[in-house]
């Protein structure tokens, strides 16, 4: 053995004799470890679950310990109306293969030479709430994947869900592409970044009429990038791409179909106030072929009270909640509804979490509502800021006045594109006359606008239907005309009530 050789073997020596004793170590520490990590998901668990009809659980079931492997089994248990209407909820099981670090071959052998604390195999048992979905991926897991552990506590990894076709009813089919997860987490779960793509996803089904429907999505991207805020809530961006959904539905099979969906929201917080804002877009809807147009929709929240807002959530969760389902269930059986019923402790925390929520002058926003065709655009928009008043327990209509600081609310009707929404309408339904769909849409346009000026509602600029509303200081000011609270509602009451025959 020349000398070149004899110093790899000991290299190689090495290396094995300090990844052998690093599994050994690893495998002393495991069950902790898993324990820690299981005591953190629950406690996301929890906060995801706020708002919701259902409860959720982790369990860490077993684990057989070896010297540079181990195999774990978790219960994950869901209960509660978002997961069925069965009392025992939902139950699913998870093996875990764990190959101990520092160096664990599955990484050795894609030449990932960065030590690592563990790395995780996990897949979905099969049982018979399971079965189904195995039968459908030919027998194999249709929910798996690999995480690592590093020794800051920080994970990395994938989760798979498997491409799969299958029954869900005598009358309903499923075709799914698969989905793939890149996942990052940061020790403690502090900072969480994810990644996916599904390619395709198609459910065939019958509608009570007995016609056909059939629902379809097409290249769906998903990204996350979150931290968690001073009050244990994860903040930063959501974004959501759907290349396409499509429906297609009726006795005469029409096809809707929404191009270019994205879905980008972001959240953030300075010092205890939190803000908020997400934004919709479709890039093309049409239907059976003919492009109607474009929509968006913006909404906004700001100076939202944090410690206000999550004292309300507590409230929520152990009695509105609670009520809420009681009362459904109550319906359901054809029996009275309960009464809700707070404590002198829980009508303070009410009172107080209001208060707090309101000094902190929270505004929230639908920034824009809009469609656009070829030739006009349509648009909404309302902003409203709220402040303390003097009391809660104020007379109903002096309360509003205080607890409106402002409003803000604008509206603009285009003609020329209710004439196109009314074009596409007409070709839809089989006229193939140009001039006689031209004049019909033009009609249309010109009887609502008529309609909407008649009212006094609305003035006309340009080719645009307008109402605009601002609210402050006690003061209206509509379609720029000053006036009082109680002289906009008579006047408000008086033009309705026209429309609707009162005279």
């Amino acid at each position: 053995m020349n000398k070149s050789a004899g110093v790899l073997v000991g290299i190689v020596v090495a290396v094995g004799a300090i990844s052998a004793g690093g599994a050994w170590y690893t495998g002393t520490k495991l069950e902790g470890v898993l324990q820690t990590s299981v005591q953190e998901a629950n406690k996301e668990l929890q906060a995801a679950m706020i708002g919701s009809n259902g409860t959720a659980n982790l369990e860490l079931v077993s684990l057989e310990r070896g010297t540079f492997s181990s195999v774990a089994r978790y219960r994950l248990k869901g209960q509660g109306e978002m997961f069925g209407d069965a009392a025992e909820g939902v139950e699913l099981l998870f093996t875990d293969r764990i190959e101990h670090g520092p160096l664990p071959f599955s990484r050795l052998v894609t030449l990932k030479w960065l030590p690592v604390m563990a790395t995780s195999h996990y897949s979905l048992e099969k049982t018979p709430f399971t079965e189904k979905w195995f039968a459908a991926t030919h027998d194999a897991s249709p929910v798996k994947g690999v995480v690592n552990l590093g020794y800051d506590r920080s994970a990395s990894g994938n989760v798979e869900l498997l491409p799969l076709e299958l029954a869900l009813d005598e009358q309903s089919t499923l075709k799914f592409s698969g989905l793939n997860m890149e996942l990052a987490v940061a020790a403690e779960a502090q900072k969480l970044k994810a990644n996916g793509y599904m390619d395709s996803l198609t459910v065939a089904t019958v509608a009570e009429d007995q016609t056909p429907v059939l629902m379809e999505l097409n290249g769906l991207t998903l990204a996350s990038d979150l931290a968690k805020g001073s009050f244990g809530y994860y903040l930063g961006q959501n974004n959501l791409e759907l290349k396409e959904a499509k429906t297609t539905f009726g006795s005469q099979q029409a096809v809707l179909s929404l191009k270019k969906f994205e879905a980008r929201s972001s959240t953030e917080e300075s010092g205890s106030n939190a803000a908020g804002r997400a934004v919709y877009t479709i890039g093309d809807v049409a239907y059976n072929g003919k492009t109607l147009g474009s929509a968006n929709m913006a909404w906004g929240i700001k100076n939202l009270d944090i410690p206000a807002t999550l004292s309300l959530m507590q409230v929520y969760q152990t009695k509105l909640q609670p009520y809420e389902e009681a009362a459904a269930a109550a319906e359901a059986a054809g029996e009275p509804a309960p009464q809700l019923q707070l404590n002198e402790a829980e009508q303070a925390q009410v009172k107080a979490g209001l208060e707090k929520l309101l000094a902190a002058k929270p505004q929230v926003a639908l920034e824009n509502l809009s469609f656009k065709t070829a030739n006009g655009e349509s648009r909404m928009s309302l902003v409203v800021d709220l402040t303390q008043p003097q009391s809660l327990e104020l007379p109903s209509a002096e309360l509003g006045q205080q607890l409106v600081a402002m409003l803000d609310f604008n509206l603009q009707l285009s003609k020329p594109m209710i004439a196109d929404v009314v074009a596409v309408q007409a070709q839809v339904e089989g006229l193939t006359d140009a001039k006689a769909i031209s004049e019909q849409a033009n009609m249309t346009s010109e009887m609502i606008a008529a309609m909407a000026l008649g009212t006094e509602l609305a003035t006309l600029e340009g080719t645009n239907i307008v109402s605009k509303l601002h609210y402050t200081n006690r003061e209206v000011t509509f379609n720029g005309q000053k006036m009082t609270v109680d002289q906009f509602v008579g006047f408000l009451m008086s033009k309705l009530g026209g429309v609707a025959g009162v005279q």
